[in-house]
Order: C-alpha cells, then structure tokens, then sequence
C-alpha cells in the first residue's frame, strides 16, 4: 500500500483536477513544505488565546467568523496571537469569501515561511472541495495488475495470469459500447472508507496493448464516448483457462467476495476456452451485479421456488 505525501505547491497545480482557486498572497518561500494528512483545521480557539490541541500540522481554514474575530482584537493582543500562532511549525493558511489578512500577519507569514492562500470560495464550499481532493490523494491506494471497464454502469475489474485475454476482453466490450479505465495496470483508491475507485496510470492512460496488433488508444480509434478517467469497482471478474477436473460455480447462490484494501468485492470466476463469448457473460455479469444492488437475486429466487415446489409435492404424497 502506498502512503503519499505532497507538497503545498500541488494544490494550486495539475494534481488536483478540481480548482481551488488559490492565489498567493504570503509565504512563498514556503510552498515546497509537504503536507502529509489530509485533515484541516480551523484556528478559532489558537485566536482566542487557546493553543492547547492547537493542530498545527494541518492546513489553517480561515473563514469569515476567525477574519472578522481577528480585525476586532486590539493591536498588542493580535501581536502576541499571532506570534504564538507562528511559533508553530504551521504548514499553510487559506483565507475564504476572497478576504485577506492584515499586514501583520501577512509579515509573519512571510517571515516564518508559511505559505497563505486567499480563495473567492464559500467556507462551507471550499471545506468540501477541499476534502475531496485531499481524500482522493492522500487515500489508501494499491496497484492492480488486470483491467477495469465500465459496463451498463457498473465498475468491472478483470483479473486473470497474462495472456488469458483480459486486454481482448475489454477491446469487444469497448467495440459493443462500453468504456475502458484502464488497461494492465490499474491504481485503486480507497474512498473515504466507503468505496473503491479505479484509475488508470497517468502515463499509459486510455492506451491498450493487443497481442498481435500492439498499442492502441482507445480514445483515438473508438472515441472520447469509449473511457473514462476513473471508475468505481464494484465486482471483480477473474479469467482463467478452463480445467475439465475443476468444479465451477453452475448457480450462483453463494455470494463469492474479493478482498482490496480490506474491503469485499463481489467476485465471480469466468472459465475460458474456444467457443465461450466470454464478453457477454461479463455484460450479463454486470447486468446481474446491478439486480442484486436493487435486492434481486435471480438463483435465490429459483431456489426458494424449487424448495417450495418440492415442499408442495411432498405433502400431495402425504395426502
């Protein structure tokens, strides 16, 4: 598992595809500071005073509450707050509703090399955008060997030993409509504790290799409408050659899981040999995937019919 660290200069940059509309206005010296949580903080106690717990390891959120608190105090109270305030290793500051700090403070933060933002962002705006972004950066994260494809809607990551034909696969989904994420190699995101999001590698993105033919872009030869840049995972597929002497699963009634991230996945197993559309049975996969998020289990269904069929005709033969 990968654990990532980035550095202040990021946020205004390319590694967030969300604008922060960040402009700097202290502190540039300080921008190649690496921030390493994804948390904030909003400093309301440390301006009045209270700097016990004071995290200052975070990213300082000033709103319109702490801007307006911090105009009124008198000007031998705001020198000592602020001094206290800075004598801490504080990583980056982001002033919201577009206000800027005092002189003082901008002195400060420029001496103490503290980078400090201004945003035309909302607080409550802004805090959100802002915890997406850093969620999705500083996320669990795991790289997966295999294919993700989004099919009728539903994240599908194909797994199987090379040559199996996950690539070949994924190219006829594409050609019936579907849209590819990422080929061979796939980096998974675990989302705020909740879900699984797949992304293709920003160096082989939307690309395929096809055994015989060689490197394709998806994007150029079927179209923008053919990927997409992330996806989440909700059922994994492995592909693997069919052996005669192994039992596979003929009714689905068990629910199979894979692990990612110590989260489960449902997971199914797709024997292939000649003669097996194996891209249909994976639409057909999904297809069901989406019934049982909507409480439809076709196989249970069956079998509560089957068991009580039999119920029925043995107490027509009791009669």
């Amino acid at each position: 598992m990968e654990k990532r660290t980035i550095h202040i200069r990021d946020l205004t940059g390319n590694e967030s595809k969300i604008d922060l509309h960040l402009v700097l206005v202290a502190g540039k010296a300080g921008v190649g500071k690496e921030i390493s949580m994804g948390d904030i903080n909003r400093p309301g106690l440390g301006l009045a005073g209270f700097f016990d717990f004071f995290a200052y390891d975070r990213i300082q959120i000033f709103g319109l509450g702490e801007t307006a608190f911090m105009r009124q105090l008198a000007p031998d109270r705001k020198g000592e707050i602020f001094e206290r305030f800075f004598s801490y290793s504080v990583r980056c500051c982001i002033f919201t509703h577009n206000e800027h700090p005092d002189e003082l403070f901008l002195e400060l933060a420029n001496r103490h090399q503290v980078p400090t933002f201004v945003t035309t962002h909302r607080t409550t705006r802004f805090i959100s955008l802002l915890t997406h972004v850093l969620e999705e950066i500083f996320s669990p994260m795991v790289v997966n060997h295999g294919t993700l494809v989004d099919v009728f809607g539903v994240g599908v990551l194909l797994m199987g030993k090379s040559g199996v034909g996950k690539s070949e696969c994924a190219l006829e989904l594409v050609e019936r409509g579907h849209r590819l994420v990422a080929d061979d190699m796939v980096e998974i995101r675990k989302i705020d504790e909740s879900l699984l999001m797949g992304y293709g590698s920003e160096v082989i993105r939307h690309h395929m290799e096809i055994r015989g033919l060689g490197i394709i872009n998806v994007k150029d030869v079927f179209g923008i409408r053919s990927v997409r840049n992330r996806k989440r995972i909700e059922l994994v597929v492995l592909l693997e050659e069919w052996a005669s002497g192994k039992e596979y699963d003929r009714l689905g009634i068990d629910e199979n899981k894979y692990s990612i991230l110590d989260m489960d996945v449902p997971f199914i197993t797709v024997p292939v040999r000649p003669g097996r559309n194996i891209p249909i049975i994976i639409e057909t996969a999904a297809l069901n995937q989406r019934l049982k998020k909507m409480g439809v289990y076709s196989a249970r269904e069956l079998d509560n019919r089957i068991q009580h069929w039999m119920m029925m005709e043995g107490r027509k033969r009791h009669d």
